[in-house]
């Protein structure tokens, strides 16, 4: 593993991710030996605007049941169980951090899904699968650590079949300057790989994918923070806040992507590319 990955794969760890979630769950409220999906929203949709942002994009890629679908950078595996949950999907998904992997298959197992749903630990850059295995791959803000985009949307393409479509809700460059940091992917910028989304679809558009739909998502991204700041003022945070998984820069974080995105430094997509 270079030593880029490690540093990402350091930046998420957290320990006891799982105790920490049950935790949080026992004091929210709920019974955790009977626990749905949509229980687990709060903290393990880790991505701007939360569940609804997957609910928009699962939409718009049209998914059907028995589909096989990657999920690239899964995280603790929220929206791979959604897409199980809700669209009957087998559902893989991936991720640098050999912690998340196993809460998300812990997690999986707790609400019922560990049939549908497998996790597995591996880089997005070299992954362990076949040459066109799955019928979608999905990826949501993961991009932002890796610096070679050639190789990261080359390999999405290889374990893609023919006509697959690559789904993605991403992060990128913007317009005005340098990031102000820490954000949730990095604590600095040795982490940071943000491209432009002109450069991204450039690489898509290369390696032969057909853009579908391409659509800025920054100002709704902005307001979502912006509400989510104003509720944690008025309550403060929840049980179940992203405090569990960003740690204590977590305030720093969610305002300087407030900042970010008023000041057009970074910007927020959603796309659909098929595979040639």
């Amino acid at each position: 593993m270079t030593d880029a990955a490690n540093q990402v794969k350091n930046h998420y760890a957290r320990g006891e991710i799982v105790e920490t979630i049950l935790r949080a769950l026992r004091e929210s409220g709920k019974d955790v030996a009977r626990l749905a999906p949509a229980d687990l929203a709060p903290i393990d949709a880790f991505h701007i605007r939360g569940r609804a942002a997957t609910v928009e994009l699962a939409k718009l890629a049209a998914l059907e049941p028995g589909l096989r679908v990657l999920d690239v950078g899964c995280g603790l595996g929220g929206s791979a169980r959604y897409l199980a949950a809700e669209y009957r999907c087998r559902v893989t998904g991936i991720d640098l951090t050999e912690e998340y992997v196993e809460a998300a298959n812990a997690l999986a197992a707790l609400v019922g899904l560990k049939d549908p749903v497998e996790f597995r630990q591996s880089s997005a850059l070299e992954m362990p699968f076949e040459d066109a295995s799955f019928e979608v791959v999905w990826t949501e803000h993961v991009q932002m650590n890796i610096a070679d985009k050639r190789a990261f949307y080359a390999e999405m393409a290889r374990v893609l079949a023919p006509r697959g479509r690559l789904v993605f809700h991403d992060i990128f460059q913007g317009e005005g300057g340098a990031l102000h940091f820490p954000v949730p992917w990095a604590e600095d910028a040795t982490i940071n790989f943000l491209a432009t989304p002109e450069e991204a679809r450039a690489v898509l558009e290369a390696l032969g994918f057909r853009v579908l739909h391409w659509q800025d998502k920054s100002a709704e991204s902005l307001a979502w923070f912006e509400a989510a700041m104003e509720k944690s003022r008025q309550s403060g945070p929840s049980p179940l806040g992203l405090q569990l998984l960003m740690g204590r820069t977590t305030k720093a974080k969610m305002e300087n992507n407030v900042r970010n995105l008023r000041e057009a430094r970074f910007v927020v997509f959603q796309g659909i590319a098929e595979k040639a």
